[in-house]
């Protein structure tokens, strides 16, 4: 009878224990997945991306980054393996491009399609194409014409894209596949 009540006693002592452990592990998450953009210049800088989900092509912008400061502009598990980006250096003068054309605007927008850009109003503008190899995560790093670091993984195995500026006497990044193609 004594060895019945230790084990009530001991199991009343532990069922809060247990449900904390559960309830710890229940709320357990992996690290956080964003699609990242970092400006590594000394100018200010303004990024717009552009991406297809389930919903179809999309482009969005602007996103201002100041000198030395990278933006979180697509939070969690990246959906596709192909993004793209434009950036244009507000204080100097060029841009970062490719030849992956999609609609922007001049001021903040979220534009879905990407054909018939001029005819419905908007700007017809070439992004270039980040290939982010199907990772979860990636960093673009934005810097200028003459620093252009192989890409690497992060540690955490955020991977990392490393693009310089195409004009203002920059040479232009490799050129980007049309969206769609071969995706």
């Amino acid at each position: 009878m004594r060895q019945g009540t230790i084990s009530r006693s001991l199991a009343s002592a532990l069922l809060p224990c247990l449900f904390a452990l559960a309830a710890l592990t229940g709320s357990a998450r992996p690290a956080a997945a964003n699609f990242r953009l970092c400006n590594n210049t000394p100018s200010h800088v303004g990024v717009a991306i552009g991406y297809k989900d389930a919903d179809g092509w999309t482009t969005e912008g602007w996103w201002n980054l100041p000198s030395g400061t990278c933006e979180t502009v697509l939070k969690g598990n990246l959906v596709a393996r192909y993004y793209y980006v434009y950036a244009v250096d507000y204080d100097r003068g060029g841009e970062w491009m490719g030849q992956a054309y999609m609609c922007t605007r001049d001021k903040e927008f979220t534009i879905r399609g990407i054909t018939n850009c001029l005819a419905r109003g908007y700007d017809r503008t070439g992004f270039f194409e980040v290939d982010t190899g199907e990772q979860t995560a990636w960093t673009v790093q934005l810097t200028e014409s003459g620093e252009q670091p192989a890409a690497k993984p992060l540690p955490g195995g955020n991977p990392l894209s490393t693009i310089p500026p195409a004009g203002a006497g920059a040479a232009p990044p490799a050129p980007a596949t049309a969206p769609g193609s071969a995706k």
